[in-house]
């Protein structure tokens, strides 16, 4: 092109952006302002849509700065869409804030929505419950985006009395004839344990659509009932729909959770047939499902055997060799993980515990030792080390006293059940003089 104006650049750099490409982004942006062309809110949506891509909260930060440089922040569209990014970079407390930024006559029902949303998406249902509040109260008619965001909120039995509330809310308003609702819907009460509504929910819809199959199918699984889960998977395809990914995904995972492994091998062939066996999550969910149904050799057999082994596929492995007491193969796994500079992340380090707290392996001196924390778990520098213990009779005083230093050195702040725990380590040992200071602390 001879002349490209600044719509012209933003075409481009909005398409790199929605393919994840972000390094080719930040040098249309660089090459952008290089030539004199001034960037417009377009531009900075673009570049909040490559951070969100990339999860890289520090870049949306810049970008965010860079939008109130040019003064697009006083656009109510950027601030939604700032408020939705912050979210899902994990950052609840900036997308607070930027709403809170927005006048309350300019704020528009898309706003409360990525609010709304955005609580669900860190798993904080009563922030999105008063969020929802709130928009009532500021004479707000919520829509059917809202009532999907907050139902999805809901996935455990406390909350059920709120996602019954929520539910009837929407059929005041109107929204229990959308199938994206009842879908919801299914799910949220097959998650908060309640099976026969959900149930009576999917009875009842005409149009039954692929995702209102799996919502009900992986109720099911989840419960346990893989007779029934199974009776609605083969109904499904009688019907015409074709079970998906997730709808796999959902049959194996309850495979594993009831011990059933001979339908988890079907499930194994069923994949394969269907050309699901590439994708790196049905692989980590059989290795979990062959894991937890016992048959360790078929869960090594399918993880040597990934070409790509992603963090879950590490450990995945490493809890379920932990499950099945092959603690030494689960050590040498996380060296393995340690060694291809992968960063493991809080489940990887539980899995490794579970390893390192048997009594028998603790005795040949594994601990784990150099642990850091931050915002992403636990940093690359993680490891562990031999402890030569040489069973001195001090050995479990002067460990009960490493723990009470642990705890009382964690960056975050000790709960209840940090405190049981070693207090129930303190009655185990007879350690009366620690597990007094203990006890005081849990009841405190």
């Amino acid at each position: 092109m001879a002349d490209r104006d600044v719509a012209s650049w933003n075409a481009m750099l909005v398409g790199f952006a929605q393919m994840g490409f972000l390094e080719k982004v930040l040098r249309l942006f660089y090459n952008m302002r290089l030539v004199g062309i001034q960037a417009d809110f377009v531009t900075v949506m673009g570049l909040t849509q490559a951070a969100i891509h990339a999860k890289h909260l520090s870049l949306l930060k810049s970008v965010h700065s860079f939008g109130i440089h040019i003064g697009v922040d006083a656009d109510v569209s950027v601030c939604n869409t700032w408020i939705s990014s912050y979210a899902k970079c994990d950052d609840l407390k900036m997308a607070e804030l930027v709403f809170c930024g927005i006048e309350e006559g300019l704020r528009t029902v898309v706003s409360w929505n990525s609010m709304v949303a955005g609580c669900t998406y860190g798993d904080k249902f009563d922030d999105s419950l008063n969020f929802y509040r709130h928009m009532m109260y500021d004479g707000f008619r919520l829509d059917v985006t809202t009532v999907v965001s907050l139902l999805s909120s809901f996935v455990c039995p406390e909350a059920l009395v709120q996602g019954r509330l929520v539910h009837s809310h929407g059929i005041h308003y109107g929204f229990d004839l959308d199938v994206s609702v009842i879908n919801t819907l299914i799910s949220m009460y097959s998650k908060c344990g309640d099976i026969d509504s959900a149930r009576v929910l999917f009875d009842g819809i005409c149009d039954r659509t692929r995702v209102s199959w799996t919502a009900m199918i992986s109720g099911y699984a989840q419960k346990g009932d893989l007779d029934e889960a199974l009776r609605l998977f083969f109904a499904m395809e009688a019907a015409g729909e074709l079970p998906d990914l997730v709808t796999v995904l959902s049959m194996i995972s309850g495979c594993g959770q009831s011990g059933a492994l001979e339908l988890g091998k079907w499930f194994d062939n069923y994949a394969c047939s269907g050309g699901l066996k590439d994708n790196v999550m049905v692989c980590n969910a059989l290795i979990d499902m062959y894991s937890k149904c016992g048959s360790i050799g078929d869960a090594r057999e399918l993880f040597y055997a990934l070409p790509e082994k992603i963090v879950v596929s590490w450990t995945t492995m490493i809890a379920g060799c932990a499950l099945n007491g092959e603690f030494v193969e689960a050590l040498d796994l996380f060296h393995q993980l340690m060694e291809l500079d992968l960063r493991p992340n809080r489940v990887t380090f539980l899995a490794v515990l579970q390893a390192c707290t048997h009594t028998g392996f603790l005795e040949k001196g594994w601990a784990i030792s150099i642990i850091q924390y931050d915002d992403k778990g636990i940093s690359c520098k993680s490891g562990i080390r031999p402890l030569l213990l040489h069973g001195r009779p001090s050995w479990k005083k002067r460990k009960l006293k490493e723990a009470l230093d642990f705890v009382q050195s964690m960056p975050i702040k000790s709960d209840a059940g940090i405190w049981g725990a070693l207090l129930c380590a303190c009655k185990i040992h007879l350690n009366i003089e620690i597990g007094e200071y203990v006890a005081y602390c849990l009841f405190k």
